[in-house]
């Protein structure tokens, strides 16, 4: 292991709480095995990091494509409205916000519903943003400024 890397132990007690809520956010039902697949990955390219800086976001990066290819892997089974909510550790249902955005972001194209989930959900820059979707810095910044006019317009809500 090059050294400056913390024990993969100390990564996970670190970030699993961050990989799992981004994994349930991108993947919904399918969100504890795209955590899975994202600690498998991380583990099996660990060793070969040269450098300690920003682990999160390579970790989330990971996780971001691990349910980009569930999503491509799977075919659609049921509307996304109908989908079960998505279960996270966390604050109690009512600090969550409202079911109306939960359902708006839900129904975003897939790429423009990845960009704000990692942008918001995983908190990641736009350059975090565009490594997990194999973007450019520029085109995160327009993905996520499109999927937030249209969830504006699905919401109403107006900028004065």
């Amino acid at each position: 292991m090059t050294t400056g890397l913390p024990p993969f132990q100390a990564l996970v007690d670190e970030h699993w709480r961050d990989v799992a809520r981004l994994a349930r956010a991108m993947a919904g039902q399918d969100g504890d095995d795209v955590a899975q697949r994202a600690w498998e990955k991380a583990y099996a390219a660990y060793p070969t990091l040269k450098s300690a800086k920003n682990l999160r976001s390579w970790l989330l990066t990971i996780t971001a494509r691990c349910a980009t290819d569930v999503h491509r892997a799977r075919t659609p089974q049921r509307p996304l409205e109908e989908a079960p909510p998505v279960a996270v550790d966390g604050p109690e249902a009512a600090a969550w916000p409202d079911p109306d955005l939960w359902r708006a972001v839900n129904q975003l194209p897939e790429r423009q519903r990845f960009a704000i989930t990692l942008k918001y959900v995983g908190d990641l820059d736009h350059h975090g943003v565009a490594a997990a979707l194999d973007t450019t810095p520029a085109a995160s910044r327009r993905l996520v400024s499109d999927a937030l006019a249209t969830l504006r317009t699905k919401l109403g809500v107006h900028d004065d």
